[in-house]
């Protein structure tokens, strides 16, 4: 379960990566949920779906999918509710004492069992519904589960991609300075082992990783 001081956190990274992309996102009401079913699409992609050609499920890049879904879900109840975070974190932990009762889902004049889909079809309906400006997270926790991902593993990795792209953007990321490489490896590696030597739980766990992604960064 995703408690609440984490999805705290989670809504004031997002705000401040929003901000990063436009100061004003929230008057600009940016379509977060047609991100939502485009990345949705790209997670069927990594799934496999064509009946013609041999394909396998690639599951680290589905999980990869699923965090970038969060990113925009996050934004969309931010967006709701006006950029604000405590408003919003009220929202989401409403929504998600409903999500964990939540069976049936209507759509469309039809009604659907979410523990009788398959994971496309899940997929499938996610777009369908983020179309239609539908939050549904008893969907999206089922599809974390079909895609082995749990909440502190959906925490720690957003977190993670999140800082990193915070620690970028100080570090000249705009300008071009930034160095990618760190002493022959990406920094994306670096930060897997970082959020994987750390306590997702402590409540200073978003500034470890910042100051571990610092004493590794090259001079």
């Amino acid at each position: 379960m995703l408690l609440r001081e984490q999805a705290s956190t989670m809504f004031t990274l997002q705000m401040g990566m929003n901000a990063k992309v436009d100061p004003d996102w929230v008057a600009a009401r940016y379509p977060y949920l047609r991100a939502v079913a485009i990345e949705g699409a790209e997670a069927i992609e990594h799934h496999g779906w064509k009946w013609w050609k041999k394909q396998e499920k690639d599951l680290p890049q589905l999980q990869m999918e699923l965090i970038d879904i969060w990113h925009f879900i996050l934004s969309e109840i931010l967006l709701r509710n006006s950029g604000n975070v405590d408003a919003s974190l009220a929202a989401l932990m409403m929504l998600l004492d409903s999500a964990n009762t939540q069976k049936i889902i209507d759509f469309d004049d039809q009604q659907y069992s979410i523990d009788e889909l398959d994971l496309l079809t899940k997929l499938e309906l996610l777009i369908a519904l983020s179309v239609v400006r539908r939050i549904e997270l008893g969907l999206f926790q089922s599809i974390m589960s079909d895609c082995k991902i749990s909440w502190i593993d959906l925490y720690r990795q957003y977190v993670g991609k999140n800082v990193l792209n915070m620690f970028r953007q100080d570090h000249g990321y705009k300008d071009g300075t930034y160095q990618k490489i760190w002493n022959g490896r990406e920094d994306n590696e670096y930060l897997v082992e970082i959020i994987d030597s750390l306590d997702p739980n402590q409540a200073k766990f978003k500034d470890q990783v910042y100051i571990a992604l610092k004493s590794s960064y090259p001079p």
